[in-house]
């Protein structure tokens, strides 16, 4: 498949995967029930994992080892990578005057462990097995590495345009996009540093956790993206410092053997 259609089938992935996915729980459980998020983020991931499947059995006939499944410790070092970067940013945004804390009361603390589920569930891991999995994967049988991290961070972070977030101005919504891509780009740069998926996951899931550490309410937004947005893409440059050549790369993606 040309690397433009596997762009596009794998943003109508992402799409479907999140519908699909979420459905049964919506349809079955009423709002307030305590098992709807856990279950829609775990459907959500079930999606995931059988839509990949699919797409690489049937159209790119791409192994399912070259996801890059080994190495699942990487995790934790991915999210070292990606929570470091947001609370950085923002005690500078603290510091700057650009946020203000949200108080965290003591039942949100206890229930931060399932909500890092739930986020691992219904976005790290299903996001990234799509983006830095597959799609990675499958470009970098036909493109350089370079051009693999520049379009898998790119529209990834042009998919946030349709987010929901503080954005209220059109550059704040512009400035919000550049950081969804330097989040792509930490993610792609675990990808390429730890040659798995598990790194990347961990980095996507780490930013997410430290949102929710360090509660903030905006009183200017636009600093606080731009803050983030550095902090992340000095993190991606640091994985990607000293990474070897493309014919040394750890990333299991160069077997061209189709799936049996």
């Amino acid at each position: 498949m040309k690397p433009i259609w596997s762009v596009l089938l794998v943003v109508v992935t992402m799409f479907a995967q999140a519908l699909a996915g979420s459905l049964p729980a919506s349809l079955l459980l009423g709002r307030d029930n305590v098992l709807r998020q856990p279950l829609g983020a775990l459907g959500i991931t079930v999606a995931g994992l059988l839509f990949v499947y699919l797409i690489r059995r049937f159209l790119d006939r791409r192994p399912w080892s070259a996801l890059g499944w080994h190495k699942p410790s990487g995790i934790l070092l991915g999210v070292v990578a990606g929570l470091v970067p947001v609370l950085v940013a923002g005690v500078l945004s603290l510091a700057a005057g650009a946020a203000t804390r949200m108080p965290m009361d003591a039942s949100a603390l206890a229930w931060l462990p399932l909500a890092a589920l739930v986020l691992l569930l219904n976005q790290a891991f299903p996001e990234e097995l799509l983006w830095r999995g597959h799609l990675v994967d499958t470009l970098s049988a036909r493109l350089s590495m370079r051009t693999v991290v520049i379009v898998s961070s790119v529209v990834f972070g042009a998919m946030h345009i349709i987010s929901q977030s503080a954005a209220v101005t059109v550059l704040e919504k512009v400035l919000y996009v550049v950081m969804a891509v330097a989040l792509g780009f930490a993610c792609t740069a675990a990808r390429v540093r730890g040659g798995g998926l598990w790194m990347a996951v961990g980095v996507h899931w780490g930013f997410h956790i430290g949102l929710r550490l360090l509660p903030l309410q905006p009183v200017n937004f636009g600093v606080q993206l731009v803050l983030m947005t550095v902090t992340l893409t000095l993190a991606g440059a640091v994985l990607l410092k000293g990474h070897r050549t493309k014919s040394e790369q750890p990333i299991e993606t160069r077997s061209s053997q189709p799936l049996g």
